[in-house]
This record gives C-alpha cells, structure tokens and sequence, in this order.
C-alpha cells in the first residue's frame, strides 16, 4: 500500500516540512533509505545520515535544529521514536491481517463459533466448542484444542499450541512453537521414592494485549487458572508454572523462568535467565537484572534488584566493590603476616 507523507503526517500527528505529496510504501533504516521509504532520526549518533539519506521521507523531534539543507521531505513530531514505533505497528497490522479465507486440509470440532474475517492455514486444527472471534489469524499447524476462547484480532503463528480450556484475549500474539495450558510439574513423592503425578485440571488465561515468545511455555494451573494480565509481554523460551500470576504490563525477557504459585506485580521488569521460586510475591515495578534469582518475597515497590541471590542494586554494587579488591586485599593481609612473624621473639 502506498501513503503520502501528509496522510502519515496525520496518523502520527506531526507537521510536513517538504513536499507533502512524497509517497511512501516501505519502512527504512536512514542510512539504507530508498526514495519511497520512510525512515526516523532519534539517536544523535546518526545525525549524519539526515543530510544524504536517500529515504522518501524522515520523522525527526519537533524541537530538532538542522545544521545544513536537506533533501529529504521531514515529518517533525513530539517523539521520532514513539511516532516511528506506532507507524511500524500500524505497518505491522496491515502485513500481519491482511491473510483470509480457508486452506485445506485443516479441521473444525463440533459447535465452533468462528467470527468474520478469519484466516485459517493448512493443517491447522480446532477443536469442540471453541469461540473464535472476529479478525482472529490461525497460522498453519496451530493446535487448539477443546473449549478454547479466543478474542478478536488475535495471531496464533505457526505451530503454536493452545490446549483445552484456555481463555486467549483480543490483540494477542503468540510466536510459533509457544504452548499455552500444558501441564504443570506437579509430582507427589511416594514412600518407595517414585513420584505420583497430580493431575492438572486447571487452565491459563491470557487477558488483552498479551504477547508471548517463540517456544515460551505457560502450564495451566492445577486447579483454578494460570493468569497474564493484560499488556504482558513475554519474550522467548520462557517458562511459566502452574498457577503463576503475571501482573499487567510486566514484561519478561528470555530464558527466564517463575515458579509454581508466584505472584508477580504489575509492571515490572524482569531480564533474561532470572529464575524466581515459587508461593511468593514480587512487588509492582520491581526491576530485577539479568541471570539474578529470586529466593524471596519481595514487598517494596518500585526497587531494582542483581544477583543470585537477588538483593538491591545499590547493596549488591557494593558488595562487587569489595569483590573487586579481594585480591589486593589478600596481598596486603599476607604481608602484613610476614611482618608479624619478623616481630614475633625467636624460640629459646
């Protein structure tokens, strides 16, 4: 599809210095701009490619002084980052949910609802009593299984799956291979030292806005739901346990797991390979930085935690202070030892 500069002017808010009329029908880097693309400026540290870019077009901040002329058509905005970041999503959406209509072979259980403008792929596969709604894009090989909801504009990519039960909200998306509602590791040990297995009877709920990585797992809870509330956004390979609740906005990077029964507030931050143990809860806002562990509740909003185990930021870079300066410190305690033993009286 094609724009013109006063058309994404308007959607993003911002005013046209240039030619209005420029068309525009592809997204850039600056430096890699092409006379129908558009592009931004944000970081100063590529300034330099405003004044030869060959884009169509660049969002730049409204309050930007130009150094020299430039050739390009300038949509000056309140945030060239914020406004680029909604015209690549607007992008998105017209790439993403433009597919409809029905391949074949893919299979349809009893009493499904299905909404309008769906899209389903080839050997994909719904079961009974589902509820699909409007806009809702089922890529090839997704498995859904028994009684799942799902909302409206909604992308299952392919190969993910959604056991029985699940409640998926509208605007989601789920990257391929994700799993969503299987079981939780529940094991009762037996006095003989097998395990029994707890049946998980439960399901997960996933709220509006949620987005879930490629090959992420979400179990189902053992009784009542797995929850992630709303605007979660949760990156690749991560595991989430049975009866776990994710607070909204909380986004999780990858290889991150949390533990059967944790609560973790709302919009938190929490960096790639953080493991945090289970029946505790985490506070709004806490940030938590990379490959730290969890052990303990945390209560206190709004604070930044490092290290396994995790403890405050400010404590732990303290501590790494010390650290820092145990080889030094080494030194000086056995010279001070060889001094002492100079000073101690000779045996007799």
């Amino acid at each position: 599809m094609e724009f013109t500069a006063a058309q994404i002017a308007h959607i993003l808010e911002g005013k046209v210095e240039g030619n209005s009329n420029q068309k525009i029908n592809t997204l850039s880097k600056i430096q890699e701009g092409s006379p129908n693309s558009i592009s931004f400026l944000s970081n100063l540290k590529y300034e330099n490619f405003l004044y030869d870019t060959q884009a169509g077009a660049v969002i730049i901040n409204e309050d930007y002084q130009l150094k020299e002329k430039v050739s390009t058509t300038l949509i000056r905005v309140k945030n060239s980052y914020t406004a680029f970041s909604t015209l690549l999503e607007e992008y998105h959406k017209l790439i993403t949910f433009k597919k409809t209509g029905i391949e074949q072979p893919c299979f349809v259980g009893e009493k499904v609802i299905i909404g309008d403008n769906i899209y389903r792929g080839a050997f994909s596969y719904i079961g009974s009593n589902c509820k699909i709604g409007n806009n809702v894009k089922i890529y090839p090989q997704v498995y859904i299984g028994d009684n799942v909801t799902i909302g409206n504009n909604t992308i299952l990519y392919a190969g993910s799956k959604i056991y029985a039960d699940c409640v998926i909200g509208s605007y989601c998306t789920i990257q391929s291979g994700a799993i969503i509602g299987s079981d939780g590791f529940g094991f009762a040990p037996l006095s003989d030292g097998s395990y029994k297995t707890i049946p998980q009877i439960g399901n997960v709920i996933l709220e509006d806005h949620v987005d879930i990585g490629a090959n992420t797992v979400i179990d189902c809870a053992t009784m009542g739901s797995t929850i992630i509330r709303k605007g979660v956004k949760l990156d690749n390979l991560i595991q989430i346990a049975h009866n776990v609740e994710i607070g909204k906005n909380t986004v999780i990077a990858s290889q991150s797991g949390v533990s059967g029964s944790t609560k973790l507030g709302e919009n938190c931050v929490i960096g790639g390979q953080v493991g945090v143990v289970g029946h505790i809860e985490v506070a709004n806002r806490t940030s938590v930085g990379a490959q730290s562990g969890i052990s303990r509740p945390i209560s206190e909003e709004g604070k930044s935690y490092f290290g396994s185990p995790a403890v405050e930021l400010k404590q732990n870079l303290r501590t790494y202070s010390v650290y820092r300066k145990l080889p030094e410190l080494l030194k000086r305690i056995e010279e001070l030892e060889e001094k002492v033993l100079h000073l101690l009286p000779l045996e007799s």
